[in-house]
């Protein structure tokens, strides 16, 4: 069996729905296909969700009434006979009557968890109904009857494996399934998610579940880029990358990849594979553990950083300093980045700003705190990175013309992670381009 997982922007409109179609048909292979909310709903949702959480009744019916025009328009072109329209219709009739009566009750974060659901529900039920239209055999697999997480919002791979090979037994001659991304229940049974990006988990975390053969991440490029195709001109997709160098590009800003989806796949050595949903014969990116050439792979960029410095002439002798630092910040459960040390002062950088003032506030018992803002985090990735003789020296001499806040070198074999100031980040990505790669 393989997984194949498509992007709102693979399911976005009516035809790229029918080249999905084509893609999943073209071979007899057992496959999952799970698939994304239409691009642009889910951030349609948020606003919904964001404009109730102000109370603003009145915006958020204008918003669900804009997405549910679009949604009427979506399935009379997706869709040809009498029979299906009417079955998607009342598909989207009960949805968007779902999101008129979360107008008339409290609002709280659980409803709004119901809400950023509904993308996922949506979009694969339409693509169901396209299938039955068709006559394609295929089985609807509802992600909430299988995909969970605990307490602290982790999956709970064991337990998803058991409940969808239990689904999956009752079909033993079923070639097709299709199901959610991104949705999942919680430890109280409530509708929950993975997170932004999460539809690239959810594939992973089934291909751990079934022990599929290999993970299809199905988006609107072809592969991995060896840098940003949106800052840089001349970028190519990578052939292939090992799961460690493709989670530091995921983790550092690669956007084709969501960071949590290859511990799943790497811990069960499933291949995942990205590929382009409108150009399916490109060769695309092949990600396994096996390790090919040493040297810069590619760049990514990690935006929205924050930088704390903790400067104390005490800390050479302070035994136990950097443990009650970092303390502080398991307490607001906030994970950090980058880490750099010196003698008299300990240097970190974050992303979820969510508790930084309470953060800063502990963190003043121990020293001087320091604060940079809108930081970016450039990773240069590859194989051997730290081995490879006159790397960093290249690394540096691209970046002779830009100022430099933090440099992590040597805690990975892969990567090497520098912080600049976000208005150098477009300049230093091509700075970078130039001096390290060779066309």
């Amino acid at each position: 069996m393989k997984i194949m997982k498509f992007g709102g922007t693979s399911v976005g409109k009516p035809e790229r729905m029918h080249q999905v179609k084509d893609l999943i048909t073209r071979d007899s292979e057992k496959k999952i296909v799970v698939l994304s909310a239409l691009s642009g709903t889910t951030n349609a949702l948020v606003g919904i969700g964001e404009a109730l959480a102000e109370a603003n009744k009145d915006l958020a019916k204008e918003r669900i009434d804009i997405l549910h025009e679009h949604y009427l328009k979506f399935y009379k072109d997706l869709l040809k006979t009498e029979t299906a329209r009417v079955k998607a219709e009342k598909i989207i009739k009960e949805h968007f009557e779902f999101l008129n009566i979360i107008l008339k009750i409290s609002f709280n974060e659980a409803i709004n968890r119901d809400i950023l659901a509904q993308g996922e529900l949506l979009s694969t039920k339409l693509f169901y109904t396209l299938l039955q239209e068709l006559d394609i055999p295929a089985v609807f697999l509802p992600a909430l009857d299988f995909m969970s997480i605990d307490e602290n919002s982790e999956p709970e791979l064991k337990k998803i494996a058991e409940k969808v090979k239990a689904i999956l037994a009752n079909y033993p001659n079923d070639r097709i399934f299709v199901t959610q991304g991104y949705i999942c229940k919680n430890h109280r049974n409530e509708v929950d998610n993975l997170k932004r990006g999460g539809s690239d988990y959810s594939a992973s975390l089934i291909g751990a579940a079934v022990n599929a053969e290999v993970v299809e991440i199905w988006t609107d490029i072809d592969g991995m880029h060896n840098n940003d195709p949106r800052v840089v001109d001349k970028t190519r997709p990578i052939a292939q990358l090992s799961f460690d160098e493709a989670a530091e590009l995921a983790y550092f800003g690669a956007k084709i990849l969501h960071p949590a989806s290859i511990w799943p796949a790497q811990m069960y050595n499933i291949p995942v594979k990205l590929l382009n949903t409108m150009e399916p014969e490109a060769a695309g990116t092949t990600i396994t553990a096996k390790e090919q050439g040493t040297g810069v792979k590619a760049l990514a960029a990690k935006d929205g950083i924050t930088a704390i410095k903790i400067k104390s002439s005490r800390m050479l002798l302070a035994y136990g300093f950097l443990r009650k630092v970092f303390e502080v910040f398991e307490k607001y459960k906030t994970s950090i980045d980058m880490i750099t040390t010196s003698e008299v002062a300990v240097s970190v950088t974050i992303d979820d700003l969510s508790h930084l003032e309470d953060i800063v506030k502990e963190l003043e018992a121990y020293g001087i705190v320091e604060i940079d803002n809108n930081q970016t985090i450039i990773s240069v990735v590859g194989n051997m990175i730290a081995e490879s003789r006159g790397t960093l020296a290249k690394i540096m001499n691209s970046l002779a013309d830009f100022p430099v806040r933090m440099v992590s070198y040597g805690g990975s074999r892969h990567n090497v992670s520098l912080l600049v100031d976000a208005k150098y980040k477009n300049d230093a990505l091509k700075s970078l381009n130039n001096g390290l790669f060779e066309w």
